[in-house]
């Protein structure tokens, strides 16, 4: 039997278990593997098309990323920024010179009247990935942030405010965005497809995986799907692992646990992975999904990554014999 994973993926967290994937794909361990990325946090910079998850889903499965950062190419200059700050350009979004190649004909393709789609999956085959990459969706579908210091852009909140303003409500989506045919086509058709599970990678629910759940079709299509619906909880002993996860949680009145994981996805979760560590939490956990599974979620290494996608596939196939 065939195995299929369609996982829905944000920046750093969710790219590192997509590696995992990508790494059981390549050893022939995995059939097929679908990513569809976050784009909430797309945006236009220089005059140029920034597409911060994609780029480091695409960077990380490429084995070109910047362990330090978790984000970015490793082996990086900053020579174009530098020359920017001189001439008193824009530099608080920072580009390194590789990196700008990737932007640079991301934005020419867009204008030769390619899809992000298209565009996306050229990147993957040019870097050899074997997993199709895909976004969310083709048009503009901006996340913005409304703070105690207005309504920002969410790179404005997120990377020049640092995320220091207080978090009071998130807004998902442009007018008439849609989700992405094949992110559709994945969930509605999953069960006909031999699909083995949905999976959403430790990605921070707020800003990665709620404006996926937001396009049109997405969060209702994963409810009642017959296929299992898994998630790995980004919380472990009361914190996330990056990025402000935990700060907006708090803001938004949220307990900072695993058990709000659960309870924010109840309406279509199958399984939720929490760590090994958070073991006590699993009673309070059950009361919002049917199933809970225990694993070493923290990845630091290579091999963590690989560990723990080889226990989401165990669990997953597992589950779709029972669902």
């Amino acid at each position: 039997m065939s195995t299929r994973i369609l996982a829905l993926c944000g920046g750093v967290g969710g790219a590192k278990l997509a590696f995992g994937f990508e790494s059981l794909l390549k050893a022939k361990l995995l059939d097929e593997l679908l990513i569809t990325v976050n784009t909430g946090d797309d945006f236009e910079h220089l005059g140029l098309t920034i597409c911060p998850d994609l780029d480091t889903v695409t960077y990380t499965l490429a084995g070109m990323v910047n362990t330090k950062t978790g984000w970015g190419r490793a082996d990086e200059s900053a020579h174009c920024m530098e020359a920017l700050r001189q001439l008193g350009g824009e530099d608080w979004f920072y580009l390194g010179d590789k990196d700008l190649a990737l932007h640079l004909e991301r934005t020419r393709l867009l204008k030769s009247g390619w899809t992000l789609t298209q565009v996306s999956q050229h990147f993957a085959e040019r870097l050899g990935i074997h997993a199709q990459i895909i976004p969310m969706c083709d048009e503009p579908a901006p996340t913005l942030v409304h703070t105690t210091a207005g309504v920002l852009p969410f790179q404005h909140y997120f990377v020049r405010e640092r995320c220091e303003p207080v978090l009071k409500s998130l807004e998902y989506g442009g007018e008439n965005t849609q989700a992405n045919p094949a992110l559709l086509e994945a969930i509605c058709g999953a069960e006909d497809a031999g699909l083995t599970a949905i999976v959403i990678c430790p990605s921070n629910p707020y800003l990665s995986v709620d404006p996926l759940l937001a396009l049109p079709g997405v969060r209702d299509g994963l409810a009642k799907t017959k296929v299992p619906v898994i998630a790995v909880s980004p919380i472990v002993g009361g914190q996330a692992l990056k990025g402000p996860t935990a700060k907006i949680m708090k803001e938004l009145g949220v307990e900072v646990s695993s058990q709000s994981i659960a309870a924010h996805y109840r309406d279509f979760l199958d399984c939720l992975i929490i760590d090994r560590g958070d073991a006590s939490e699993s009673e309070a956990v059950a009361s919002y999904v049917p199933h809970i599974e225990l694993a070493a979620t923290v990845m630091r290494i290579d091999q963590d990554k690989l560990a723990l996608a080889g226990r989401v596939l165990d669990i997953a196939k597992t589950l779709n014999h029972i669902k």
